[in-house]
């Protein structure tokens, strides 16, 4: 059997490192036998996928050295390699579903799937669709479809009996089918859900094996039924398990920085990033910590990946950042920090700031310093001011990091619009808004202007510092946090 690997990433926030990681183990993959590795961009969020995101993720990808042998930007003969583009393939397999009684048409309304939802919830079941149009007549949906309600293609799915399924790391699983809801499979606008595109396409794109997280065994089930229904060979799967914060818990932008693109501009080189990924899920045969990706592609197999879950420590990554830069010589070191320094145009952005502001050179470094390195660390006194009461800057940053995280051009104009209307749905004068924004960003209450600092620092680095400072103020409980948005949804105050 040829081998080959895919990654699906749906380009709708920043390249994560979970993406990044799994990335990294398909490649290397694909390499050691010989395969093809396949990136698939799957898009069928309309509103929430852009052209910004996918770009980033590719870039972020590119960066780290995981390149692809098939995709949206260098074709192949399993194309075209955006699921947007595929949408009549996804519709005709849907049909045929239904023809075949493997699907049904659903016309039950949100309405009534949410009060369905609540009572199951009272009972302390666990909400699943109950049905209500599993055996529906021909003429009954011929009539409802003629008449244009609005409607969904649902999965089948036997009310007894176990689904049982091989996984390579794992070994034999198995699902009660009582356990497995009913998937949508088309939606009502006519895309597809995950499930029949993501099947869909594995299966025309020839994908022999699914290396991916280990939150999709839960899938794995629908995806068997849709397979046998269309008389597929399911690919070998292999759940690789989640990345952990080093308390245990499941790696989240909340608690720690989860961007790529955030450990590029803090100035992580990309050959320790992906060296350290490797080595959180995968180990050389002789245990050495230190490798490039060719040593890693001459010794990988599956057998050697972890079931345990890998813990991502930042302490630890920048240790091996440190082994890496010391490892250089001189020159190089210096044209390594020269091309970081001046990422993305970065040094003339900041000239152009600080010309103006400056009379000798030498003025120029204490305007700087959280530009190009860490901001000074802040405490409760740095957020002093005369207006606004500790709780409603909390308010204040919670807000402008939940508008922020939603804008998708990121510039010091778009920035400033954002901030500007959300200072204005939340009836705060815009002075006092930014006030402290300018703390969290810079680490003092004066600084070069605000939303050029931010551009320069990028998105990621920006909102880690803003979630620093809410923190640094007490953070915010979960009930007070459900609250802040709540409030946030109903003031529209996002971009």
């Amino acid at each position: 059997m040829a081998v080959r690997t895919r990654i699906a990433p749906s380009p709708t926030g920043s390249p994560h490192l979970g993406t990044a990681y799994v990335g990294l183990m398909n490649r290397v993959f694909a390499d050691a036998t010989g395969g093809q590795f396949v990136l698939r961009i799957e898009d069928t969020d309309q509103a929430r996928s852009s052209a910004e995101s996918e770009s980033a993720i590719t870039g972020a990808l590119n960066w780290l050295g995981i390149e692809w042998d098939e995709g949206p930007d260098v074709g192949g003969p399993s194309g075209p390699y955006r699921q947007s583009d595929r949408l009549s393939l996804y519709r005709q397999h849907a049909t045929d579903l239904v023809a075949a009684g493997e699907a049904f048409y659903c016309f039950c309304s949100p309405e009534r799937l949410e009060a369905v939802r609540r009572e199951q919830i009272s009972r302390k079941e666990t909400p699943r669709y109950d049905g209500a149009c599993l055996n529906l007549t021909q003429s009954e949906v011929s009539a409802r479809l003629e008449a244009g309600e609005p409607h969904v293609v649902r999965l089948k799915v036997p009310q007894e009996g176990n689904c049982s399924f091989q996984d390579h790391l794992r070994g034999e699983i198995q699902v009660a089918w009582q356990q497995v809801d009913m998937q949508v499979l088309l939606k009502s606008d006519g895309f597809p859900t995950y499930h029949l595109a993501a099947c869909v396409d594995d299966h025309l794109m020839r994908i022999s094996h699914l290396i991916r997280g280990e939150e999709w065994i839960s899938s794995v089930p629908k995806h068997q039924l849709l397979a046998r229904a269309f008389g597929w060979q399911t690919p070998v799967y292999v759940h690789l398990p989640l990345i952990r914060n080093p308390d245990g818990s499941k790696l989240s932008k909340r608690r720690n920085p989860t961007s790529v693109d955030y450990y590029r501009r803090i100035g992580i080189l990309p050959e320790a990033l992906l060296n350290y990924l490797a080595t959180l899920g995968w180990s050389m045969p002789d245990e050495s910590e230190l490798f490039d990706l060719d040593q890693m592609r001459e010794s990988f197999s599956l057998d050697r990946l972890r079931t345990g879950a890998p813990v991502f420590d930042q302490v630890k990554l920048r240790a091996f950042n440190g082994k890496y830069l010391r490892k250089m010589d001189a020159d190089k070191f210096l044209r390594r920090y020269l091309s970081w320094a001046d990422e993305s145009g970065a040094s003339k952005r900041i000239a152009a700031l600080v010309q103006d502001r400056s009379e000798a050179f030498s003025d120029i470094a204490p305007q700087i310093d959280y530009l190009i390195g860490n901001r000074s660390q802040v405490c409760q006194a740095s957020f002093e001011h005369k207006s606004l009461d500790i709780d409603a800057q909390l308010r204040v940053l919670a807000f402008a990091a939940w508008t922020l995280e939603a804008l998708q051009a990121w510039h010091s104009d778009a920035i400033h619009a954002a901030c500007k209307h959300c200072a204005d749905v939340m009836q705060v004068r815009f002075r006092d808004f930014v006030s402290p924004l300018f703390v969290a960003t810079s680490g003092r209450s004066v600084s070069l202007p605000l939303f050029d600092s931010m551009h320069i620092l990028g998105k990621d680095v920006t909102l880690v510092r803003i979630r620093d400072a809410i923190e640094c103020l007490g953070g915010l409980s979960k009930k007070r946090t459900k609250a802040l948005q709540r409030e946030f949804d109903a003031l529209g105050a996002g971009p």
